[in-house]
């Protein structure tokens, strides 16, 4: 997951990159004016990360009060059936941000978080729990998306790569609270309930803000609205900016222009390589299984002897160190380094679930090595 932010943050970083500060000679603008929103769009990550963990702890009590307990089938929808929503909404992402602009696509984004979280927090059987989870599913397949692209479109140059990791770091803050949050499901009845209700909060609330958050002034100039994304480079950045900011975004997007390309070149011309390399890597971060780790940890440590909610805990932390180290370091080493950091720890730590499978390791480690290998892959 980490990965898959990073990545898309890398790719365009690229875009963005000519508007590296706009007048050297007054410094750099305030990280304080762009900060709240932020935060705001960041909330799209949160609500990912939570809707990813929210039926980690729950899955057992839906299971109970919707009367499937024991359908692996209609156990492995209910967590799966999001991920098909959010396929529909990652490929029509682009399209709806391009017609509508960035703050239509969030509360776009938040809409069938909304209406979904209601409709799984007052489902009567599994087919409302699915159509519920289908909902969710296009919101999240809208949010991390529409986050990225915005964090580094409104961002200042020099802490465009610190920015870019709140992403992250509001999705494990979500993976956590979801996790935290479910804790009391096998305990009390209908808590589940509330647990999907909660998700409706953040939600709302970045529908809401969203309202009073400056567009993309990259969107509003291809618009041909210049005086707007004036308008917003002053909320952004300050009035002293303004004049360098519009500048660079005219001669990048004069240059945006000289270079457009087809699909079909995308796929076949020389720019091959780099969609081949980029879509390989979220493919091979993918089949790395993390997203079984958010959605099936419980039922995996459970299996393991160990304490679901006490291994929960873990696997949260260690999605949350992995972001902030992300943080810290994004700047300072560069997001290749990070890169490849990230895909030698993937090894090691899949390297570690191998060998705890197999008859070289006595019974009593195979639990460390497996248990281990899971949290480092989270991180």
């Amino acid at each position: 997951m980490k990965l898959k932010a990073l990545l898309l943050f890398y790719v365009m970083v690229f875009y963005v990159r000519s508007l590296n500060g706009v007048s050297k000679e007054i410094g750099n603008p305030s990280w304080k004016r762009s900060f709240l929103y932020i935060l705001v769009a960041s909330l799209a990550s949160f609500l990912y990360g939570y809707h990813l963990g929210v039926i980690n702890e729950t899955l057992e009590s839906i299971s109970n009060d919707l009367h499937f307990n024991g359908n692996t089938m209609a156990e492995g929808l209910v967590v799966s059936i999001c991920l098909g929503g959010g396929f529909l909404g990652s490929t029509f992402s682009g399209l709806i941000v391009d017609r509508v602009g960035f703050r239509r696509a969030f509360q776009l984004c938040a809409l069938p978080m909304i209406i979904g979280s209601s409709m799984s927090a007052t489902a009567k059987n599994l087919w409302g729990m699915l159509l519920g989870r289908l909902f969710v599913g296009t919101g999240m397949g809208l949010g991390p998306t529409l986050a990225t692209l915005y964090v580094t479109e409104v961002s200042p140059a020099y802490v465009r790569g610190t920015y870019g990791s709140f992403t992250q770091i509001a999705t494990s803050l979500g993976l956590m609270s979801s996790l935290l949050i479910g804790f009391p499901a096998k305990e009390t009845e209908g808590w589940w309930r509330i647990c999907f209700w909660v998700s409706a909060v953040p939600a709302a609330l970045l529908a809401l803000f969203m309202e009073f958050s400056p567009e993309s002034p990259h969107w509003l100039f291809k618009k041909g609205r210049a005086a707007d994304a004036e308008a917003a480079f002053e909320k952004l950045l300050g009035g002293p900016y303004v004049k360098g900011a519009m500048a660079e975004l005219s001669k990048s997007e004069r240059g945006g222009e000289a270079e457009t390309v087809k699909l079909s070149e995308l796929l076949f011309g020389h720019h091959r390589k780099v969609v081949f390399i980029g879509s390989t890597l979220f493919a091979l971060q993918q089949l790395s299984g993390i997203n079984s780790v958010f959605f099936f940890s419980s039922t995996v440590f459970k299996s393991a002897g160990v304490s679901s909610q006490s291994a929960n805990i873990c696997v949260g932390i260690a999605n949350f160190l992995g972001s902030f180290a992300a943080l810290l370091l994004m700047d300072k080493l560069g997001r290749k380094v990070l890169l490849i950091g990230s895909f030698s720890g993937m090894i090691v730590a899949m390297g570690l679930q191998a060998a705890s499978a197999s008859s070289l390791v006595s019974s009593s480690n195979e639990v460390y090595l497996s248990v281990g290998g899971m949290l480092l892959l989270n991180a």
